[in-house]
């Protein structure tokens, strides 16, 4: 996996990641040099399961300035997600029978240089275990700042 390019923070707040799966992603015109530039938010994005084809809907690839004026894609378009028949069907079933919610981790490069989003089926957290992960990272970053400051002091 390469560096990403762009992550979805919410996701790891608003959900329990149960399993992560890499998908390519089908991009129409300056969207390729719009996402090398960082101009992406996954947010509020989501995969649905339409008719057998996986696609990442409400994902925002901003135009680009220098592109053609003429041609200026939707920026919230649904883009379609390339995954194995196998997976996409057994991701499928798990939605339809747990409840699950196939959400947008990245999106990044691979080494052939081709445009690549992270998935993830998740389960949604309540109340109660977002404020229970918040309690935990708080806990660490307090944890970390006195190693840093005992070691400093030695």
């Amino acid at each position: 996996m390469g560096e990403p390019v762009a992550r979805n923070k919410k996701a790891f707040h608003d959900y329990e990641i149960l399993e992560k799966l890499e998908a390519g992603i089908v991009l129409q015109g300056s969207e390729v040099k719009a996402i090398r530039q960082g101009r992406v938010n996954l947010k509020d994005s989501f995969v649905k399961i339409i008719k057998g084809e996986a696609f990442l809907l409400n994902a925002h690839i901003s135009h680009l300035s220098t592109a053609n004026l003429n041609y200026a894609p939707n920026e919230r378009a649904p883009r379609k997600l390339l995954l194995h028949l196998k997976q996409l069907r057994k991701w499928d079933m798990k939605v339809a029978k747990d409840g699950l919610t196939i959400v947008p981790l990245s999106i990044y490069f691979n080494s052939k240089n081709l445009a690549k989003v992270e998935i993830a089926l998740a389960r949604g957290k309540n109340e109660h275990d977002k404020r229970e992960s918040l309690k935990e990272k708080d806990a660490q970053r307090e944890a970390k700042t006195a190693m840093k400051n005992h070691a400093y002091k030695e």
